[in-house]
């Protein structure tokens, strides 16, 4: 096994090993060529019910005129669905009461049936496993910190991106979700926030109490169901009653480097803020680790990323997992830093994150010592760099590990 230098918890340079990726407790689908396969092309699968948070407003107005109502009414059922985050008839009484069954269950159809809802022992973070109309399973985690509410949001039921790391990626692609589909899992968790299910504001607090941050960092690859997505964050920021009036900026999308999707994004004129899931500078290591660098390479992807600021104005966020002898050296660090002040300075923004450690796995999280210079090198390098804060160990909170439970 090849070694690297490194630091050791007294801060002294020591020789680490170089573990290679690889899937565990899985078979990871290669190829004809023998590389991890990569699957893009949605599976041949029945389609979810049309709802409002599909429609533009003249198709929401048409939907309804078409069952012989006049057209305001779409606009009362938009300010139930994105105002007061109910599907229940019951609680419109604004409608008639005649035909206020059928009308809902036509324009408002259930998306998301609730399967298991798991908290944090302090009530500050819920994970939701839902069930799609066809049986698909996906996920979605309510996270409330001082001054924000966060729900992490999936975009797709499984991952075609085969990352071995990722439990998501175990099942392969089901199928892309519907824009109402990913609206849905907001509107849903505003009704549970509205409920108390996320406990009370802290002493001092002033955030809304509704969903005000937007994490496309659930399952699937948000890019790789992109027109949909777009629909979803178009209703998302949409003001009320349209949509849900929440704010672009406090929209994250995130990729691991789906490189012409990323140029896409950046000409929507849409100041959403754009992660990038790096997890390796190096081709060589990022090529077994997102076997999407296989296409599009580290290069390739900071590039896209640079222009994404040049175009929008909006800071880009590095995403990088850190686990243990793997990724963790500091020649990344160096090497990380190097590339991305090569493009500029003021740019970007770095994001390590301790991987959710799993006892004897090589899919564990690096050492403190090894974490805080990973940190200061990068800092050192003149780069903004947070460590973020890791939620929901305890409750499966790692990305697919939920539904992998469940299917």
């Amino acid at each position: 096994m090849a070694s690297a230098r490194g630091i050791g918890n007294n801060g002294a340079a020591v020789e680490r090993p170089q573990i290679r990726p690889k899937a565990e407790g899985w078979q990871q689908k290669l190829g004809p060529d023998g590389r991890p396969a990569l699957q893009f092309a949605e599976p041949k699968r029945g389609k979810p019910p049309v709802h409002l948070a599909d429609l533009s407003v003249a198709e929401r107005e048409k939907a309804v005129v078409d069952l012989g109502l006049p057209k305001f009414r779409a606009k009362q059922l938009s300010t139930h669905y994105f105002t007061h985050h109910t599907s229940d008839p019951a609680q419109m009484t604004d409608l008639p009461a005649a035909g206020r069954g059928e009308l809902v269950a036509g324009i408002l159809p259930p998306l998301l049936t609730e399967v298991r809802r798991l908290r944090t022992d302090n009530g500050d973070t819920i994970k939701f496993l839902w069930k799609l109309h066809d049986g698909a399973l996906v996920e979605s985690v309510l996270m409330r910190y001082p001054g924000r509410i966060t729900l992490c949001v999936s975009s797709q039921a499984g991952c075609g991106m085969n990352c071995p790391f990722c439990a998501t990626g175990q099942a392969g692609l089901t199928r892309n979700m519907s824009a109402a589909e990913i609206v849905d899992q907001v509107v849903r968790a505003n009704a549970a926030i509205a409920a108390g299910e996320l406990g009370g504001k802290k002493r001092g607090e002033t955030t809304p109490e509704r969903v005000s941050n937007i994490v496309f960092m659930g399952m699937g690859e948000p890019l790789a169901n992109y027109n949909r997505l777009m629909s979803a964050v178009r209703t998302m920021v949409a003001p009320q009653p349209t949509g849900l009036g929440m704010s672009a900026r406090n929209v994250t999308i995130s990729t691991v480097g789906l490189v012409p999707a990323i140029r896409k994004l950046a000409d929507e004129g849409l100041p959403v803020t754009f992660a990038l899931s790096l997890h390796a500078p190096d081709d060589a290591l990022r090529d077994e680790l997102i076997p999407v660098n296989s296409r599009w390479k580290v290069d390739e992807a900071l590039d896209a990323a640079r222009e994404y600021f040049e175009k929008t104005g909006r800071r880009v966020s590095i995403e990088y997992a850190l686990i243990k002898d793997m990724n963790d050296h500091a020649w990344r660090a160096d090497l990380l830093a190097e590339k991305l002040n090569e493009r500029g300075r003021g740019w970007v923004h770095v994001n390590p994150i301790p991987l959710n450690p799993t006892p004897g796995s090589i899919w564990t999280s690096s050492e403190p010592a090894v974490m805080r210079e990973f940190v200061r090198r990068i800092d050192d390098a003149g780069i903004p760099t947070t460590l973020r804060d890791t939620r929901g160990k305890e409750i499966d909170g790692a990305c697919g590990q939920l539904a992998a439970t469940d299917a």
